[in-house]
């Protein structure tokens, strides 16, 4: 009986090693088919379907100043807020800056908060190039609304959970 019980207790850890073997599998099957998915993401969003190129193309400027166009779309903030919201250095965000100052699509301000420092905001035109901007960036490709709506559902869920 005690050898019976040690073959059972043998035949356990054998199942638990065989376990852990497929538990491995199925990290090595789990990481290969999210690379594929992240390619094919990219694939999309950076090859087939860059808006980055459209908007670029549609409001006559650089990314980079669109970019900065929608972060101050939310309200005026100092250059140095921007830089940071833009994860760029102060100078360079101050090129970018001076170019949307002078194509009149920014003011620099006083501060209120500190008359020391100025904000930059945007004007009426610099707000619409945003708004058009945004419109351009988020406007879904016709094979994403091609798709069936459970699927578009089931999309929206996932990437959701991804930018939790």
């Amino acid at each position: 009986m005690e050898r019976e019980n040690r073959e059972n207790e043998g035949d356990d850890a054998g199942r638990g090693e065989d376990r852990r073997a497929a538990d491995a599998g199925d990290d090595d099957v789990t990481a290969r088919t999210a690379a594929r998915a992240w390619q094919g993401m990219n694939t999309l969003l950076m090859e087939r379907h860059n808006r980055r190129k459209a908007v670029a193309e549609a409001l006559g400027m650089s990314f980079s100043r669109i970019r900065a166009l929608r972060r101050l779309a939310a309200g005026p903030i100092t250059l140095r807020e921007l830089a940071e919201r833009m994860g760029s250095d102060p100078p360079y965000t101050t090129v970018i800056v001076d170019d949307l100052v002078r194509r009149g699509l920014a003011e620099r301000i006083t501060n209120p908060a500190d008359r020391r420092s100025k904000l930059v905001h945007l004007t009426e035109e610099g707000r619409a190039k945003a708004a058009r901007a945004a419109e351009i960036l988020t406007t879904p490709p016709d094979e994403l609304l091609a798709l069936p709506l459970e699927d578009i559902r089931a999309l929206d869920r996932i990437v959701a959970r991804l930018l939790d």
